[in-house]
Protein backbone atom coordinates (compact mmCIF):
# COMPACT_ATOMS: atom_id res chain seq x y z
CA UNK A 1 0.00 0.00 0.00
CA UNK A 2 2.85 2.04 0.97
CA UNK A 3 4.38 1.56 -2.92
CA UNK A 4 1.02 2.46 -4.53
CA UNK A 5 0.51 5.41 -2.51
CA UNK A 6 4.32 7.13 -3.32
CA UNK A 7 3.43 5.99 -6.56
CA UNK A 8 0.31 7.99 -6.77
CA UNK A 9 1.86 10.70 -4.73
CA UNK A 10 4.28 11.01 -8.05
CA UNK A 11 2.20 11.03 -10.45
CA UNK A 12 0.32 14.01 -9.21
CA UNK A 13 3.57 16.02 -8.61
CA UNK A 14 4.60 15.48 -11.75
CA UNK A 15 1.17 16.56 -12.84
CA UNK A 16 1.35 19.55 -10.83
CA UNK A 17 4.90 20.69 -11.66
CA UNK A 18 4.44 20.53 -15.32
CA UNK A 19 1.59 22.02 -15.45
CA UNK A 20 3.61 24.80 -13.26
CA UNK A 21 6.54 24.89 -15.03
CA UNK A 22 6.50 23.38 -18.56
CA UNK A 23 4.73 26.77 -20.43
CA UNK A 24 7.65 28.69 -18.70
CA UNK A 25 10.15 26.01 -20.30
CA UNK A 26 8.36 26.54 -23.69
CA UNK A 27 8.74 29.90 -23.72
CA UNK A 28 12.37 30.21 -22.50
CA UNK A 29 13.17 28.17 -25.52
CA UNK A 30 11.70 30.36 -27.90
CA UNK A 31 13.22 33.02 -26.70
CA UNK A 32 16.89 31.61 -26.56
CA UNK A 33 16.28 30.49 -29.89
CA UNK A 34 15.65 34.02 -31.17
CA UNK A 35 18.50 35.63 -29.49
CA UNK A 36 20.82 33.19 -31.45
CA UNK A 37 19.43 33.70 -34.54
CA UNK A 38 19.33 37.48 -33.69
CA UNK A 39 23.61 37.38 -32.53
CA UNK A 40 24.31 35.13 -35.22
CA UNK A 41 23.02 37.29 -37.56
CA UNK A 42 24.44 40.78 -36.04
CA UNK A 43 27.90 39.26 -36.42
CA UNK A 44 27.74 36.73 -39.10
CA UNK A 45 28.51 33.61 -37.84
CA UNK A 46 27.41 29.94 -38.19
CA UNK A 47 24.95 28.77 -35.43
CA UNK A 48 26.50 25.72 -35.47
CA UNK A 49 29.91 27.23 -34.70
CA UNK A 50 28.21 29.19 -31.85
CA UNK A 51 26.37 26.50 -30.16
CA UNK A 52 29.78 24.24 -30.25
CA UNK A 53 31.52 27.34 -28.38
CA UNK A 54 28.51 27.09 -25.62
CA UNK A 55 28.44 23.47 -25.62
CA UNK A 56 32.55 23.82 -24.93
CA UNK A 57 31.89 26.60 -21.97
CA UNK A 58 29.34 24.24 -20.26
CA UNK A 59 32.16 21.69 -20.17
CA UNK A 60 34.70 23.88 -18.47
CA UNK A 61 31.54 25.20 -16.12
CA UNK A 62 31.80 21.77 -14.50
CA UNK A 63 35.44 22.49 -13.35
CA UNK A 64 34.41 26.01 -11.89
CA UNK A 65 34.21 28.27 -14.99
CA UNK A 66 31.82 30.93 -14.69
CA UNK A 67 31.45 34.14 -16.91
CA UNK A 68 30.76 36.08 -13.25
CA UNK A 69 33.54 36.14 -10.83
CA UNK A 70 33.13 33.26 -8.10
CA UNK A 71 35.72 32.50 -5.26
CA UNK A 72 37.64 29.10 -6.38
CA UNK A 73 35.76 26.17 -6.24
CA UNK A 74 38.66 23.79 -5.18
CA UNK A 75 41.06 25.90 -2.58
CA UNK A 76 40.68 24.58 1.07
CA UNK A 77 37.68 26.27 1.64
CA UNK A 78 35.97 25.40 -1.07
CA UNK A 79 37.05 21.69 -0.88
CA UNK A 80 35.80 22.09 2.91
CA UNK A 81 32.18 23.17 1.53
CA UNK A 82 32.30 20.61 -1.12
CA UNK A 83 33.06 17.57 1.14
CA UNK A 84 30.44 18.90 3.56
CA UNK A 85 27.66 18.65 0.50
CA UNK A 86 28.86 14.93 -0.10
CA UNK A 87 28.57 13.69 3.35
CA UNK A 88 25.36 15.57 4.65
CA UNK A 89 24.07 13.57 1.33
CA UNK A 90 22.93 17.13 0.28
CA UNK A 91 25.13 17.56 -3.15
CA UNK A 92 24.02 20.84 -4.56
CA UNK A 93 26.56 19.58 -7.92
CA UNK A 94 27.68 23.07 -8.72
CA UNK A 95 31.40 21.49 -7.83
CA UNK A 96 32.27 18.08 -9.07
CA UNK A 97 35.04 15.71 -9.57
CA UNK A 98 36.19 15.84 -13.25
CA UNK A 99 39.68 13.95 -12.73
CA UNK A 100 39.37 10.07 -12.29
CA UNK A 101 41.71 9.89 -8.96
CA UNK A 102 38.87 12.43 -7.46
CA UNK A 103 35.97 10.51 -8.51
CA UNK A 104 37.79 7.29 -7.41
CA UNK A 105 38.27 9.27 -4.07
CA UNK A 106 34.94 10.06 -3.68
CA UNK A 107 33.87 6.87 -3.74
CA UNK A 108 35.10 5.44 -0.69
CA UNK A 109 35.44 9.19 0.86
CA UNK A 110 31.65 9.43 0.54
CA UNK A 111 30.69 5.88 1.51
CA UNK A 112 32.45 6.10 5.02
CA UNK A 113 31.71 9.81 5.88
CA UNK A 114 27.79 9.60 4.72
CA UNK A 115 27.32 6.91 6.82
CA UNK A 116 29.35 8.35 9.84
CA UNK A 117 27.19 11.68 9.36
CA UNK A 118 23.66 9.47 9.42
CA UNK A 119 24.83 8.23 12.72
CA UNK A 120 25.38 11.56 14.32
CA UNK A 121 22.12 12.43 12.40
CA UNK A 122 20.16 9.21 14.83
CA UNK A 123 22.60 10.20 17.71
CA UNK A 124 21.25 13.94 17.56
CA UNK A 125 17.71 12.78 17.29
CA UNK A 126 18.08 10.72 20.30
CA UNK A 127 19.34 13.98 22.56
CA UNK A 128 16.41 15.94 21.16
CA UNK A 129 13.88 13.40 22.05
CA UNK A 130 15.24 13.22 25.55
CA UNK A 131 15.17 17.35 25.81
CA UNK A 132 11.69 16.69 24.37
CA UNK A 133 10.17 14.24 26.72
CA UNK A 134 12.12 15.56 29.65
CA UNK A 135 10.26 18.91 29.22
CA UNK A 136 6.87 16.96 28.42
CA UNK A 137 7.04 15.60 31.45
CA UNK A 138 7.92 18.32 33.41
CA UNK A 139 4.67 20.28 31.91
CA UNK A 140 2.87 17.04 32.64
CA UNK A 141 4.09 17.28 36.34
CA UNK A 142 2.78 20.66 36.90
CA UNK A 143 -0.56 20.02 35.65
CA UNK A 144 -1.01 17.36 38.15
CA UNK A 145 0.28 19.45 40.87
CA UNK A 146 -2.52 21.90 39.98
CA UNK A 147 -5.35 19.64 39.54
CA UNK A 148 -4.19 18.19 42.92
CA UNK A 149 -4.81 21.75 44.41
CA UNK A 150 -3.38 24.67 46.54
CA UNK A 151 -3.88 22.86 50.11
CA UNK A 152 -2.00 19.97 49.11
CA UNK A 153 1.07 22.19 47.85
CA UNK A 154 1.36 23.80 50.58
CA UNK A 155 1.64 21.24 53.17
CA UNK A 156 4.34 18.61 52.74
CA UNK A 157 2.95 15.88 50.91
CA UNK A 158 2.09 12.07 52.80
CA UNK A 159 3.31 8.86 51.41
CA UNK A 160 -0.20 8.18 50.13
CA UNK A 161 -0.05 11.47 47.86
CA UNK A 162 3.35 10.58 46.62
CA UNK A 163 2.41 7.33 45.59
CA UNK A 164 -0.61 8.16 43.42
CA UNK A 165 1.30 11.05 42.12
CA UNK A 166 3.86 8.39 40.90
CA UNK A 167 0.99 6.05 39.22
CA UNK A 168 -0.54 9.36 37.75
CA UNK A 169 2.86 9.72 35.84
CA UNK A 170 3.55 5.72 35.65
CA UNK A 171 0.76 5.89 33.19
CA UNK A 172 1.24 8.84 31.34
CA UNK A 173 3.11 8.65 27.83
CA UNK A 174 4.57 11.88 25.62
CA UNK A 175 2.06 12.26 22.78
CA UNK A 176 3.96 11.73 19.27
CA UNK A 177 1.84 15.08 17.73
CA UNK A 178 3.41 17.15 20.67
CA UNK A 179 6.80 15.54 19.69
CA UNK A 180 5.68 16.38 15.85
CA UNK A 181 4.75 19.74 16.67
CA UNK A 182 7.89 20.59 19.19
CA UNK A 183 10.08 19.41 16.05
CA UNK A 184 8.37 21.29 13.35
CA UNK A 185 8.51 24.57 15.29
CA UNK A 186 11.94 24.33 15.35
CA UNK A 187 12.47 23.45 12.13
CA UNK A 188 10.96 26.67 10.96
CA UNK A 189 12.44 28.84 13.42
CA UNK A 190 15.88 27.72 12.26
CA UNK A 191 14.67 28.28 8.35
CA UNK A 192 13.41 31.55 9.13
CA UNK A 193 16.50 33.10 11.14
CA UNK A 194 18.38 31.13 7.88
CA UNK A 195 16.27 32.81 5.36
CA UNK A 196 17.01 36.17 7.12
CA UNK A 197 20.82 36.06 6.87
CA UNK A 198 20.92 34.45 3.19
CA UNK A 199 18.37 37.59 2.11
CA UNK A 200 21.03 39.74 3.17
CA UNK A 201 24.26 38.41 2.50
CA UNK A 202 23.33 36.70 -1.09
CA UNK A 203 21.00 39.15 -2.21
CA UNK A 204 18.10 36.50 -2.43
CA UNK A 205 14.22 37.28 -2.05
CA UNK A 206 12.97 35.95 1.56
CA UNK A 207 10.90 33.40 -0.35
CA UNK A 208 13.47 32.72 -2.45
CA UNK A 209 16.03 32.15 0.50
CA UNK A 210 13.40 29.99 1.98
CA UNK A 211 13.15 27.84 -0.62
CA UNK A 212 16.86 27.43 -0.62
CA UNK A 213 16.96 26.34 3.30
CA UNK A 214 13.68 23.94 2.88
CA UNK A 215 15.99 22.61 -0.86
CA UNK A 216 19.02 22.51 1.55
CA UNK A 217 17.96 21.18 5.14
CA UNK A 218 15.94 18.10 3.85
CA UNK A 219 19.27 17.24 2.28
CA UNK A 220 17.57 17.54 -1.68
CA UNK A 221 20.41 19.96 -3.12
CA UNK A 222 19.03 20.86 -6.10
CA UNK A 223 22.04 23.25 -7.18
CA UNK A 224 20.29 25.60 -9.13
CA UNK A 225 20.51 28.12 -5.16
CA UNK A 226 24.05 27.68 -3.68
CA UNK A 227 25.01 29.91 -0.95
CA UNK A 228 28.23 31.54 -0.10
CA UNK A 229 29.73 31.28 -3.63
CA UNK A 230 30.77 34.88 -3.89
CA UNK A 231 34.13 36.26 -3.86
CA UNK A 232 33.71 38.27 -1.13
CA UNK A 233 30.91 39.14 1.20
CA UNK A 234 30.70 41.91 4.12
CA UNK A 235 32.08 39.75 7.55
CA UNK A 236 32.77 36.51 5.52
CA UNK A 237 34.46 34.67 8.08
CA UNK A 238 31.06 35.10 10.32
CA UNK A 239 29.08 34.61 7.91
CA UNK A 240 31.13 31.51 6.66
CA UNK A 241 30.59 30.18 10.32
CA UNK A 242 26.71 31.23 10.53
CA UNK A 243 26.25 29.26 6.68
CA UNK A 244 28.26 26.46 8.52
CA UNK A 245 26.40 25.86 11.85
CA UNK A 246 22.32 26.72 9.74
CA UNK A 247 23.24 24.29 7.27
CA UNK A 248 24.07 21.75 10.01
CA UNK A 249 21.46 22.55 12.44
CA UNK A 250 18.70 22.65 9.93
CA UNK A 251 19.54 19.17 8.15
CA UNK A 252 19.45 17.81 11.62
CA UNK A 253 15.71 19.32 12.64
CA UNK A 254 14.60 18.49 9.12
CA UNK A 255 16.11 15.02 9.41
CA UNK A 256 14.65 14.51 13.04
CA UNK A 257 11.16 15.75 11.56
CA UNK A 258 10.72 13.53 9.03
CA UNK A 259 11.39 10.39 11.51
CA UNK A 260 8.34 11.69 13.28
CA UNK A 261 6.34 12.18 9.94
CA UNK A 262 6.88 9.05 8.83
CA UNK A 263 5.12 7.92 12.20
CA UNK A 264 1.95 9.17 11.28
CA UNK A 265 2.34 8.21 8.08
CA UNK A 266 2.52 5.41 9.10
CA UNK A 267 -0.73 5.43 11.53
CA UNK A 268 -2.71 6.18 8.76
CA UNK A 269 -1.93 3.55 6.75
CA UNK A 270 -2.86 1.02 9.31
CA UNK A 271 -5.48 2.80 10.09
CA UNK A 272 -6.46 2.32 6.41
CA UNK A 273 -5.61 -0.99 6.52
CA UNK A 274 -7.74 -1.92 9.14
CA UNK A 275 -11.00 -0.44 7.54
CA UNK A 276 -10.04 -2.58 4.45
CA UNK A 277 -9.96 -5.53 6.75
CA UNK A 278 -13.48 -4.62 8.00
CA UNK A 279 -15.84 -5.50 5.21
CA UNK A 280 -13.63 -8.76 4.64
CA UNK A 281 -13.91 -9.57 8.41
CA UNK A 282 -17.32 -9.00 8.42
CA UNK A 283 -18.35 -11.33 5.30
CA UNK A 284 -16.07 -14.24 6.72
CA UNK A 285 -15.57 -14.16 10.49
CA UNK A 286 -13.98 -17.16 11.24
CA UNK A 287 -11.41 -16.23 9.04
CA UNK A 288 -11.08 -13.01 10.34
CA UNK A 289 -10.51 -13.60 13.69
CA UNK A 290 -6.99 -16.11 12.61
CA UNK A 291 -5.59 -13.26 10.84
CA UNK A 292 -6.48 -10.54 13.00
CA UNK A 293 -3.55 -7.48 12.68
CA UNK A 294 -2.20 -6.96 15.39
CA UNK A 295 -0.11 -3.96 14.39
CA UNK A 296 -2.71 -1.63 13.29
CA UNK A 297 -2.74 2.32 14.82
CA UNK A 298 -5.91 3.55 15.43
CA UNK A 299 -6.61 6.95 15.10
CA UNK A 300 -7.50 8.78 18.31
CA UNK A 301 -10.92 9.72 17.78
CA UNK A 302 -11.50 6.27 17.46
CA UNK A 303 -10.80 5.21 20.59
CA UNK A 304 -12.78 7.82 23.16
CA UNK A 305 -10.91 8.36 26.85
CA UNK A 306 -7.25 7.34 25.54
CA UNK A 307 -5.00 9.85 24.54
CA UNK A 308 -2.87 9.65 21.10
CA UNK A 309 0.73 8.94 22.60
CA UNK A 310 3.80 6.96 21.56
CA UNK A 311 3.89 3.64 23.57
CA UNK A 312 6.65 3.77 25.92
CA UNK A 313 6.76 0.41 27.93
CA UNK A 314 7.74 -2.72 27.25
CA UNK A 315 5.52 -5.36 26.75
CA UNK A 316 2.89 -6.99 29.09
CA UNK A 317 3.29 -10.71 28.92
CA UNK A 318 0.10 -11.19 31.29
CA UNK A 319 -1.91 -9.76 29.09
CA UNK A 320 -3.83 -12.29 26.45
CA UNK A 321 -3.14 -10.80 23.43
CA UNK A 322 0.76 -10.44 24.47
CA UNK A 323 0.79 -6.70 24.45
CA UNK A 324 0.08 -3.66 26.09
CA UNK A 325 -2.60 -1.80 24.78
CA UNK A 326 -1.22 1.92 24.38
CA UNK A 327 -2.70 4.84 23.03
CA UNK A 328 -1.22 3.75 19.40
CA UNK A 329 -2.98 -0.28 19.90
CA UNK A 330 0.96 -0.98 18.73
CA UNK A 331 1.94 -4.94 19.17
CA UNK A 332 5.49 -3.95 19.82
CA UNK A 333 6.16 -7.97 19.44
CA UNK A 334 4.85 -8.06 15.66
CA UNK A 335 6.86 -4.81 15.11
CA UNK A 336 9.98 -6.61 15.80
CA UNK A 337 8.97 -10.45 14.31
CA UNK A 338 7.94 -8.14 11.08
CA UNK A 339 10.93 -5.39 10.83
CA UNK A 340 8.90 -2.93 11.17
CA UNK A 341 10.84 -1.39 14.36
CA UNK A 342 11.55 2.54 14.18
CA UNK A 343 8.43 3.16 15.48
CA UNK A 344 8.73 0.98 18.47
CA UNK A 345 12.56 2.36 19.21
CA UNK A 346 11.42 5.78 19.33
CA UNK A 347 8.50 4.83 21.18
CA UNK A 348 10.64 3.27 24.04
CA UNK A 349 13.32 5.73 23.53
CA UNK A 350 10.36 8.69 24.85
CA UNK A 351 9.59 6.22 27.23
CA UNK A 352 13.01 6.28 29.01
CA UNK A 353 13.82 9.66 28.92
CA UNK A 354 10.47 10.82 30.51
CA UNK A 355 10.57 8.30 32.87
CA UNK A 356 14.84 9.20 33.62
CA UNK A 357 15.74 5.81 33.31
CA UNK A 358 16.60 3.19 30.91
CA UNK A 359 14.43 -0.09 29.64
CA UNK A 360 14.67 -3.22 32.29
CA UNK A 361 15.16 -5.87 29.80
CA UNK A 362 13.30 -8.85 30.36
CA UNK A 363 14.39 -12.28 30.68
CA UNK A 364 14.17 -13.24 27.15
CA UNK A 365 15.89 -9.99 25.72
CA UNK A 366 19.21 -10.70 24.41
CA UNK A 367 22.26 -9.28 26.59
CA UNK A 368 24.88 -7.67 24.16
CA UNK A 369 26.40 -5.25 22.73
CA UNK A 370 23.08 -4.12 20.03
CA UNK A 371 20.86 -1.99 21.43
CA UNK A 372 19.77 1.55 21.38
CA UNK A 373 18.99 4.02 18.74
CA UNK A 374 16.39 5.39 16.29
CA UNK A 375 15.60 5.64 12.66
CA UNK A 376 18.13 3.85 10.51
CA UNK A 377 20.35 3.25 13.85
CA UNK A 378 17.72 1.72 15.81
CA UNK A 379 16.86 -0.59 12.84
CA UNK A 380 20.24 -1.88 12.64
CA UNK A 381 20.68 -3.09 15.96
CA UNK A 382 17.45 -4.24 16.46
CA UNK A 383 18.40 -6.71 13.79
CA UNK A 384 21.84 -7.06 14.49
CA UNK A 385 20.57 -7.85 18.32
CA UNK A 386 17.82 -10.47 16.80
CA UNK A 387 20.31 -12.16 14.93
CA UNK A 388 23.22 -12.56 17.23
CA UNK A 389 24.14 -15.37 19.61
CA UNK A 390 25.20 -14.96 23.31
CA UNK A 391 28.74 -16.48 23.50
Amino acid sequence: MLALLIIIYLLCGAAVFSALEHPKEKLAKERWAQRIEQFTHKYNLSQDDLRNFLRNYEEANVAGIRVDATRPRWDFAGAFYFVGTVVSTIGFGMTTPVTIAGKIFLIFYGLIGCAATILFFNLFLERVITVIAFVLKFCHERRERRKAGPAQNCHRPSTGNRERRTDSLAGWKPSVYCVMLILGVAAILVSCCASAMYSAAEGWDYLDALYFCFVAFSTIGFGDMVSNQREMYKAQAAYRVGNFLFILTGVCCIYSLFNVISIVIKQVLNWLLQRLETPCRCRCPARGNRHTRRNVVVPGHMRPRRENSIETDAVNDSEADGRRMSGEMISMKDFLAANKVNLAIMQKQLSEMANGHPRQLGSSSRHNEFSGGVGALGIMNNRLAETSVDR
